[in-house]
């Protein structure tokens, strides 16, 4: 399995204390800037070089649905993923609006819709199963070769950016009962009771929350035995998830620049640091998500999240959002002057 598997290796930090020379003689007071600089450390690094850029950003939305959904886990019906897919293709949705306004390339791929999506620029049919995944109350949600296959496709649909230019990329996601995945997904390797992990998704009531609940802990229970990451992510996850696995995964072996969103695609990030935690040194987590769980997720992962503005839409929004933030910590290391050649005078000695 680890031979198919995307590889990234530790950030290299040999050059960390040159650029940080880099961004403290900026004519400013050390560390005034903030997460700024911090960013500017990271991307610099990730990149190796003084001279970060953003280059061709880009969000990859991945569709699947989700045999759960039968269990009554969400208020929205299963055929609300198609729309949707259609409503990406079409333009009118919040990440089409939000990845325009960021200047970002939008890609939507089809992980594994039960019914068929149109086909149009800018969108890519990777099905895995045309039905969704498997009922995970009952049955594995994939198989193992499925959840391989899936991550192979994830990763395919990163390396094709990459050969285009694109050095800084987030994932979004759309699929009804997708929350139920990545809440068992999180229970499993957070070792956290479910309860803290399930939230109202798409806006359950009371009822349906408790209902939620009750179906997703005895799905861990019947699953009990399931604890490697690629098994647990066989028997939980969804084609959308496993293929956003695989994309984080050959992001960092790329050496971009990851945005990370909310609940789901963090949920993803939770398999793929358990194959390699080395992932994490090319992650930039653009927000907190309102969604129940993902403060624990994030806390899990030691993450700080840029931004907390309420979100809990899902498809890459967060990610987004936060990309003019990377682009003022590349600009302020390529554009600011240094105390010398602004003849400005530095501190005291």
């Amino acid at each position: 399995m680890n031979d198919i598997l995307p590889r990234p290796e530790p950030l290299d930090r040999s050059m960390a204390a040159e650029l940080q020379q880099v961004i403290d003689t900026k004519t400013k007071p050390p560390g005034s800037l903030g997460r700024l600089e911090s960013l500017g450390l990271q991307i610099g690094l990730i990149q190796r070089t003084l001279r970060p850029r953003i280059e061709r950003p880009a969000i990859l939305v991945f569709a699947g649905d989700h045999g759960i959904a039968a269990e009554g886990v969400s208020p929205f019906p299963q055929e609300v993923t198609v729309q949707m897919v259609a409503n990406f293709i079409a333009g009118g949705a919040a990440i089409n609006a939000l990845s325009k306004a960021a200047g970002m390339t939008l890609e939507v791929v089809d992980a594994g819709v039960a019914s068929a999506s149109p086909g149009a620029a800018g969108f890519v049919d990777a099905a895995i199963r045309r039905g969704g995944t498997r009922n995970f109350a009952h049955e594995p949600a994939m198989t193992r070769d499925e959840v391989l296959q899936a991550i192979e496709r994830g990763a395919a649909r990163v390396r094709f950016h990459a050969a285009l230019g694109t050095n800084v990329i987030g994932f979004g996601e759309m699929g009804i009962a997708n929350t139920s995945a990545a809440a068992c997904l999180m229970s499993r390797i957070c070792c956290v009771e479910i309860d803290a992990c399930v939230g109202r998704g798409t806006g359950l009531d009371d009822a349906g929350l408790n209902h939620k609940r009750g179906v997703l802990a005895a799905a861990l229970a019947k699953h009990a035995a399931s604890t490697d990451p690629i098994e647990t992510l066989a028997t939980f996850g969804g084609f959308e998830i496993a293929m956003i696995v695989g994309a984080f995964l050959a992001a960092a072996e790329a050496r971009m620049t990851i945005l990370v969103d909310g609940f789901i695609v963090t949920s993803a990030l939770l398999v793929a640091h358990a194959l390699n935690p080395a992932v994490l040194d090319y992650c930039v987590f653009a927000h907190a998500s309102d969604e129940t769980g993902h403060r624990r997720m994030l806390e899990h992962l030691n993450a700080a999240p840029l931004l907390q503005l309420g979100l809990r839409l899902g498809e890459g929004t967060g990610a987004a959002l936060a990309l003019p933030l990377l682009r003022a910590a590349v600009a302020f290391i390529n554009e600011m002057a240094s105390f010398e050649s602004a003849g400005v005078s530095d501190k005291a000695v």
